[in-house]
Formats: structure tokens, sequence, C-alpha cells
């Protein structure tokens, strides 16, 4: 394929997207992308530039998602929106994690994550890829899998557990250790099933999604055993927000990371909640490598 016949593909791919939300009445929106704060999340680093260096030099830094400018949005009565947009991430590494990617974020406004999930289904059967979709929930995965009772075991457990399949158990949090042996020992036998969602994480992966008991109502995409997507049932009162950054903030400073203020601008702009939606974020590129 030349360069010509490549560019066609990609733009049509777009246009696809953009006609199935447009035929749901969900509005395309763009946001900053240069912010004032950072993001706070342990293991994703905003990467930092300094702007009006002759005038009054500010710091600002590249959203590594259009989510919480989105949420603000949401919060101010948009309705269902999506974005695709350029994010940028310092501190990348692998074959498959780049600086620069594109994504593709949207929210769907009274959806529960499995009514989001046959959403995205039916967005990727409309990009061509024609599979019938296989949901597990995490704690399921692990018992096919491994035997392993995820959602119960302890850290010490889990540790024990880690050892004898020959994994390291050099973690400080045991969302660590679980998210370290998803990827060794469940995440291979992905790749034998071309559509599948892993949906009800262990609540201490919940990120900003809602809680409930001991699961996070959240999902992650696979096909073909390449994690494409990211989904919650979002957090909804400004507090829970508040507590979710500060302990990110704390376990940023525990690994000697970077850690930046409390993002007081986006808690104030929410106005107390969001409405209850779901939302998810979608590798646009990984996605077009893994339907065409």
């Amino acid at each position: 394929m030349n360069m010509r016949e490549e560019l066609k593909k990609y733009s049509e791919f777009l246009t696809t997207i953009r006609q199935f939300f447009s035929a749901q009445n969900v509005v395309e929106v763009k946001t900053h992308q240069l912010l004032n704060h950072p993001i706070t999340d342990v293991y994703i680093d905003s990467i930092a530039t300094q702007v009006n260096g002759e005038i009054s030099p500010q710091h600002k830094y590249l959203h590594t998602s259009p989510e919480l400018e989105m949420k603000k949005l949401l919060s101010r009565g948009s309705g269902d929106i999506y974005q695709i947009c350029q994010v940028f991430r310092d501190n990348e590494q692998g074959s498959s994690n780049f600086n620069e990617f594109t994504m593709l974020e949207y929210y769907r406004l009274g959806f529960n994550v499995h009514q989001l999930m046959d959403d995205i289904v039916d967005l990727i059967n409309a990009l061509g890829f024609n599979s019938q979709a296989e949901k597990m929930s995490y704690a399921q995965a692990f018992f096919k899998y491994t035997d392993i009772d995820i959602l119960n075991a302890s850290f010490s457990e889990l540790k024990i557990i880690a050892k004898k399949y020959g994994l390291t158990t050099d973690f400080e949090w045991i969302e660590d250790l679980q998210i370290f042996m998803f990827t060794a020992l469940c995440e291979p036998k992905l790749k034998e099933i071309p559509l599948c969602f892993i949906y009800d994480y262990p609540h201490q992966q919940a990120a900003l999604a809602k809680v409930e008991s001991n699961v996070a109502h959240r999902f992650e995409l696979y096909i073909n055993g390449v994690e494409i997507a990211n989904g919650y049932d979002e957090l909804q009162d400004a507090y829970e927000y508040e507590q979710r950054f500060i302990s990110d903030i704390s376990k940023r400073k525990f690994l000697s990371k970077y850690t930046p203020e409390l993002d007081n601008e986006f808690i104030d702009q929410l106005n107390g909640s969001l409405p209850q939606c779901s939302g998810v974020a979608i590798g646009i590129d990984r996605l077009l490598s893994q339907i065409n």
C-alpha cells in the first residue's frame, strides 16, 4: 500500500467513527491540550513545558488524555460527547508505547459499563471488524487460567502464589502485583479470543471508576490479545475525585516521582458532581492495527 492509500484509509477510518457518533447524537468536542496541572496517575507522567519565557514564564503540561477536561464539560451539561485527539506521555517505553499517540475518548450518560461495552462492539463492527465479543470478569479470567481467587487473596498470599509461578514479588502495593500476574498469566491467553472484555477489577485498581464492595466497575478491551481500550463507570462526586488524587500523589511521592499539587481547579469546576455516565479511552492506532 502506497502513502496515498494509507492516508486515505486512515481518513476513512476516522470518518466512519464520526459517522457512528453522529448517528447517535454524540457530539464531537475539542478541549485544551496544554494544561495548568500535570496528571496525578502513579504510572503516567505528563510532559512539562515552559511558555511565555520572554514575558512571564509559566509551567504548562501536555495532556495525557482529554479525560478531566471533558468531565468539566459533562458537569456543565454537555450530554454525550466524544473527542479524537493527540495525547502525550513522558517516560514511555516498549514496542507499543509511545510519547505521542491518537486517542478516542467518549462518554455516554445513563450507561453502565456493560451498555458501554455493547456500544463499543457496535462501533468496532461499523469499522469492519465483525466478531462476537466475549466478556469475562477479572476474577473469572484468573479462575479460568490460574485457579487464583484474585479478589480475595491478600498481598502476602499473592506473593506466595506468584513465587510458585516463578514471578517476581518486588512490589510495594497489591494492585501492582495483581497487574503483573494478570499480564504474565492471563493476558497471553487472550490472544485466542478475537474480541474480549475484562471487567469488574479489584477495588485496588479502581483508578477513577466507581467501587462497589471489593469490585471496581471498569473494563479493558482486548483485540487478539492487544489491549485497546480502558473504560469506567465514572466517579461522580467531587470529594471522591479529590481523595483518589491525594492517594495517587502520596504514592508518587513514595516512589520519588514528581509530585504535583492537587488540581483544585478541576475539583471546583465539577460543581459538586458529574451526571451518571460511563466513559472509555480507546487507542486509535492500536485499534486500526488490529481490525485491518
